[in-house]
C-alpha cells in the first residue's frame, strides 16, 4: 500500500527542473538499488544531501 501524500512541510519550497531524459534513466536505475524503492523526488533529495555532506567544508 502505498503513502498518501500529505500537506508539503511549511519550511519546503517547490523546485521544477529540467533533466536530459539519460539522467532520469540513470536516478532511475539508481532508485532502483535501493530497499524501498523511493520516488524520483526523493532519490534527488538523497542525493543531493550526500553531496552537501561530502562537500561540506564546515
Amino acid at each position: 500500500m502505498r503513502k498518501k501524500m500529505g500537506r508539503p512541510k511549511l519550511d519546503t519550497e517547490a523546485l521544477t527542473v529540467r533533466l536530459p531524459r539519460e539522467m532520469i534513466e540513470a536516478i532511475d536505475n539508481r532508485r532502483r538499488e535501493e530497499d524501498d524503492l523511493p520516488t524520483r523526488p526523493e532519490m534527488i533529495r538523497r542525493v543531493l544531501a550526500q553531496w552537501l555532506e561530502a562537500t561540506d567544508k564546515a
